[in-house]
């Protein structure tokens, strides 16, 4: 058999949410407490987790091209959990909300090196 020369990267994620990018610039409205935060950030910041690239993290939250779904006023994620398992989520929803509804609840936990 030919090496073809693969290469790997470690990564400490037991979760990988994935955001509609277009979604997520299309839809009126937006998360968080004055509503003009997109989702993506504000699961980044509601989880404690660092931006796509921060592979020490529990939970990575990635935005993504469309998934050919388009809602009005919603985004739609998906995560590694429970990839046959398509969330729309309403512009405005609280973000705690969202996060019971991905089944995320135990990434709200800080990671170690921040802990006190």
């Amino acid at each position: 058999m030919n090496d073809v020369g693969f290469k790997g990267a470690r990564a400490d994620w037991t979760d990988i949410v994935l955001v509609c990018r277009k979604c997520s610039k299309r839809a009126e409205g937006g998360f968080g407490k004055g509503g003009d935060k997109r989702l993506a950030k504000c699961l980044r910041k509601t989880l404690d987790v660092g931006d796509q690239e921060d592979r020490d993290t529990k939970v990575a939250v990635i935005e993504v091209d469309c998934f050919d779904i388009c809602p009005k006023n919603a985004v739609v994620v998906v995560t590694s959990a429970a990839p046959g398992d398509i969330v729309i989520v309403p512009t405005n929803t609280p973000i705690e909300a969202v996060i019971e509804r991905l089944g995320l609840t135990s990434g709200l936990a800080k990671r170690p090196d921040q802990q006190a």
